[in-house]
C-alpha cells in the first residue's frame, strides 16, 4: 500500500532550500569564523538525505542527475591544487595566498584560496557521504 507523503514532501522542498541557503552561509563565513568546506558539505547531505527519505532514490537522481565519485574526484583536485600552490611558490604545502580586490558593487574584497580548498572540501564531503547514503539505499 502506498502511503500518501503530500505533507512530507511539501514541506521538504521548503526545510531543504533553508538549509541550502544555512550551509552557503556556514560555507562562505567559514574562513573567518567556525564553519566551512566540510561542516557545509555535512549539512548539503543532510538536506538531499531528506530529499531522499521524502522521494525515493530513482526520483532524487533523475532531480539532481550528479555523478557523486566525479564530484569527489574534483573536490580532491581542487583541494590539492591549492595546496600546490604554495610548493609552486616555493612555500610549504597548504601555504595560501590572497589579495584584496576592489569590486564595483561590493567594495574591496579580500580573496583566498582558501575558499577554493573549502570548496574541495565541500564537494569531497557531499560527494563521499551521498555516494555511502545511496549505496545504503539501493541496497535490496
Amino acid at each position: 500500500m502506498k502511503t500518501n507523503d503530500v505533507l512530507l514532501r511539501n514541506v521538504t522542498k521548503v526545510v531543504v532550500f533553508i538549509i541550502f541557503l544555512f550551509s552557503l552561509h556556514l560555507f562562505l563565513a567559514g574562513h573567518y569564523n567556525p564553519g566551512g568546506g566540510f561542516v557545509a558539505g555535512l549539512i548539503s547531505a543532510g538536506a538531499v538525505t531528506l530529499t531522499l527519505i521524502a522521494y525515493d532514490t530513482q526520483t532524487v537522481k533523475s532531480m539532481l542527475n550528479i555523478n557523486t565519485i566525479m564530484m569527489t574526484g574534483v573536490g580532491l583536485l581542487f583541494a590539492v591544487g591549492t595546496g600546490m600552490i604554495g610548493i609552486i611558490s616555493g612555500d610549504p604545502f597548504l601555504t595560501h595566498k590572497f589579495g584584496h580586490v576592489d569590486l564595483p558593487i561590493i567594495g574591496d574584497t579580500s580573496l583566498h584560496t582558501a575558499t577554493i580548498f573549502d570548496l574541495g572540501v565541500y564537494l569531497v564531503v557531499v560527494g563521499v557521504t551521498l555516494t555511502i547514503i545511496q549505496s545504503i539505499g539501493e541496497s535490496d
